[in-house]
């Protein structure tokens, strides 16, 4: 079960009226520990529509040859991630709009491949952590928009685009940020042409369809009411984030390459939107993005709405190159 936009929109009316209590959520997730937050509003966190694993995370996927897919159409998006020793792996955006969570091991490292359609975050984490091994479900809320995970260890709370654990007893554990990037399923297959891409999931899901039709062309993200960003930047124009700051993919899109506070990013055209078309597949032409380091290491980054950015950097730089 997925948030449709339409099906929901009433919830942006009445969330903070009823929802402005942590009590509310005592019934429903009994584990957590609602006195440890880093939280002083809890109007910010509303429900997405579906409840606590209405969205169903994936474990232990299964892979197959890049040469042997024959699902993936040429630009729709994968989440690439490379991991030195081990052959790259491809994790397409078909199957995260469904499952927004994917818990996987990559050799002896223990990962979670995350997607929030409503901000466009796509981030990868490594699952250790000084309390232990943990694993991700997909908790139904959302707080500026973006997904709220949760542990099935502790039931502890985390925020997508931060990694950060926010409500519950991890409250103020950091995950790592693993780097990973998206990019079109050619560009993935052409440079990794012995590369393994996640199968698709045992579910009935309409795999390759978009629920968030033209979403990212529109005025106002769905069920946020912070504040926009600055600038005049439209609160769904992608940025690309690196730590704290912002760089707008228009100005890296028509540059090609930009060499700032000391990482080189670089956009090549051809990579659909997965939230444009009914069909991610046939989506507008955003482009890929790599961001590397003075020694042409990648670097943990995400390419997400501007809106988002703001709301969970409101003290970041953007680099608007002026």
């Amino acid at each position: 079960m997925m948030r449709p936009i339409a099906s929901f929109a009433v919830l942006a009316l009445t969330a903070t009226a009823g929802f402005a209590d942590p009590d509310f959520w005592r019934g429903e997730w009994p584990d957590t520990d609602f006195e440890t937050t880093i939280l002083d509003d809890w109007s910010e966190v509303i429900s997405g529509g579906p409840p606590k694993d209405g969205i169903p995370a994936l474990d232990d996927p299964s892979f197959i040859s890049a040469a042997d897919d024959t699902r993936l159409t040429p630009l729709e998006p994968v989440i690439t991630l490379e991991i030195e020793g081990h052959v790259p792996r491809a994790y397409p955006i078909r199957y995260l709009t469904w499952h927004e969570i994917v818990n996987d091991v990559v050799g002896d490292m223990p990962v979670a491949v995350t997607f929030c359609p409503l901000c466009n975050s796509g981030i990868s984490f490594d699952r250790r952590t000084d309390a232990g091994l943990l694993s991700f479900g997909v908790s139904g809320k959302l707080r500026h928009s973006d997904m709220i995970m949760y542990d099935r260890e502790t039931e502890s709370w985390w925020q997508q685009a931060t990694g950060d654990a926010i409500v519950g007893r991890l409250t103020g554990t950091d995950l790592q940020t693993l780097p990973s990037w998206m990019e079109s399923w050619d560009m993935f297959r052409s440079r990794n042409p012995d590369g393994l891409v996640m199968d698709e999931p045992p579910f009935n899901r309409n795999y390759g369809a978009n629920p968030y039709v033209r979403y990212d062309t529109s005025q106002r993200p769905f069920l946020f009411a912070g504040e926009m960003p600055p600038h005049d930047i439209p609160a769904l124009a992608r940025v690309v984030r690196v730590g704290e700051r912002a760089w707008p993919l228009t100005r890296l899109s028509e540059a090609g390459q930009l060499t700032e506070a000391d990482v080189t990013l670089t956009w090549v055209a051809g990579q659909a939107s997965a939230l444009d078309t009914a069909q991610i597949g046939a989506g507008r032409d955003v482009g890929n993005v790599r961001v590397q380091d003075a020694a042409g290491q990648d670097l943990p980054h995400d390419v997400m709405f501007a809106f988002a950015f703001h709301a969970f950097w409101p003290d970041g730089s953007w680099m608007l190159g002026e």
